[in-house]
């Protein structure tokens, strides 16, 4: 199964990129530059998916302390955390040529580095005790907060007074992009999405091995 996910998910990638740099129209206004959209947008939307899986996961270890929940967050926070990376990249890649700048102090910029300084953290706690299960306790808690940051980064742009575009998608209103670049959009969620839980199920099962190895 491992192996067929695999397989899906280099295949959602390849389809993903023809779309994005063959398929998908090109936006007037940016000229070519707008395509980076197709992975910026589908990386936060992982990202997000990711840490709500932190999120649930995390509770449930506090609850049972099944390791396997445990496995899962971690999991999870790791490809959380390098989506979240490709997003802020790509956003300042995107953001020279349009805004004339790599970085600004906007509220969805910042709040997304906020977000992403959390979940590093998050790592880092499990690693500040040779205690494992204390480790994996104060990270949930850490999983936990962080997630519920969420909604903070998505809607920040309506908050506060923001350079960034609102959500192109989990908007109040319609999208704010035509028909054919909302479908490009999420074949390319779809491509990234199979890659994200493809990771997942890889580092959890890495870090069952290692459970059982240490046993």
């Amino acid at each position: 199964m491992m192996r067929s996910l695999g397989s899906v998910a280099v295949l959602g990638v390849v389809v993903a990129g023809i779309v994005a740099f063959g398929l998908a129209p090109r936006e007037v206004t940016q000229g070519n530059v707008q395509r980076i959209m197709y992975v910026h947008v589908p990386a936060i939307g992982v990202a997000y998916l990711a840490f709500i899986l932190v999120f649930v996961a995390s509770i449930i270890y506090l609850w049972t302390r099944a390791p396997e929940a445990d496995h899962i967050a971690h999991a999870a926070t790791e490809v959380g955390v390098l989506f979240l990376g490709v997003n802020i990249a790509t956003g300042a890649i995107w953001g020279k040529p349009t805004w004339g700048t790599w970085w600004t102090w906007d509220a969805r910029l910042t709040s997304a580095a906020i977000l992403f300084v959390v979940f590093v953290g998050y790592l880092l706690v499990r690693r500040m005790t040779d205690d494992h299960e204390r480790g994996a306790r104060f990270a949930a808690v850490v999983g936990i907060v962080g997630a519920l940051n969420i909604p903070l980064v998505h809607f920040s742009v309506y908050w506060w007074r923001a350079l960034h575009q609102p959500p192109t998608f989990l908007k109040p209103g319609p999208a704010a992009v035509s028909a054919s670049i909302g479908w490009s959009l999420l074949v390319c969620f779809a491509g990234l999405a199979l890659l994200g839980a493809y990771f997942v199920s890889k580092r959890y099962a890495l870090l069952r091995a290692h459970q059982q190895a240490s046993a």
